[in-house]
């Protein structure tokens, strides 16, 4: 059983970000003045920073003397009341890969910074995880700033562009300026404005996941399941091949959740995402 009691945990307390919308974001650590690195998880499109079992391996991460950062992208639909599930969907709609970048960058900047922490943190030793979308995000980032000195990603994404729509329904979605994506479990009919594309047509050089791993000289590790249908195994060996130094770490019968689902009622978290966070914070205390 997890020893809840050792962890001191800071939620849902909130990062000024760069787009007029509070970052809201978790702490978990162990408090003893050992100076531990810093694992800052990005979650992915309709998603946030407690879906599933997120708090399970924040705590697991934190109890093996790695101080775990999580938060929900300021414009992910959630508010700082409300954090879980979508109750901001005119957020929702105006959320973009840009703005996601610099919540990330606000967040790392308000960490390091942080004199509340500064016993507890290495700010020499930050490593970036993220879950599918959140995946792209962190080997972007990564590659532009250099206070990451690692980069995990969970199923993640290799190509944004291939994620756009074209043809009749490109240019539907132009016309109209909105589109509708329903999320069948919330059976909210989530919005996406043009101006999500647009963001992307603007910035594709800089959103070129190919073009940031090619570029890479950190440690990376692509963790990736062989059931996952929503993003292909594929893109993971994209993402190896485009950068051979980096390690691949498939597990058989994962799917794209990590085996999560929303709600998690369990104590513990599901196998292979045990497997995963004990893979990961090897990699991060790895030389």
């Amino acid at each position: 059983m997890p020893h809840f009691n050792m962890i001191t945990k800071k939620s849902n307390f909130t990062i000024d970000g760069k787009h007029n919308k509070p970052i809201v974001t978790d702490y978990f650590y162990k408090k003893n003045k050992q100076k531990k690195p810093i694992a800052i998880f990005c979650h992915g499109y309709k998603g946030y920073k407690d879906w599933g079992a997120w708090n399970l391996m924040a705590t697991h991460f934190a109890e093996n003397e790695v101080f775990f950062v999580k938060f929900n992208f300021s414009h992910n639909g959630g508010t700082p009341q409300q954090p879980i599930d979508f109750p901001d969907l005119e957020a929702f709609a105006e959320n973009n890969f840009t703005k996601e970048l610099d919540d990330l960058d606000s967040v790392i900047n308000h960490i390091v910074k942080d004199k509340n922490i500064t016993t507890e943190i290495d700010t020499e030793n930050i490593t970036l995880i993220g879950h599918s979308r959140g995946g792209g995000i962190v080997l972007i980032k990564a590659n532009k700033d250099p206070r990451i000195n690692k980069v995990v990603t969970y199923a993640g994404i290799s190509d944004i562009e291939a994620r756009m729509p074209k043809g009749e329904e490109l240019e539907y979605w132009k016309k109209t300026g909105i589109a509708y994506i329903l999320n069948t479990r919330t059976n909210q009919k989530m919005p996406h404005k043009i101006q999500f594309y647009q963001d992307y047509i603007a910035n594709k050089e800089c959103l070129n996941i190919k073009s940031a791993v090619t570029k890479l000289n950190i440690p990376q590790l692509i963790v990736h399941g062989k059931k996952d249908t929503t993003v292909l195994l594929e893109e993971a060996e994209n993402l190896h091949k485009w950068n051979p130094k980096s390690e691949l770490f498939i597990i058989d019968t994962m799917n794209h959740g990590l085996d999560n689902k929303q709600p998690w009622t369990e104590n513990k978290m599901p196998k292979n995402l045990q497997k995963v966070s004990n893979k990961t914070i090897d990699f991060i205390k790895s030389l």
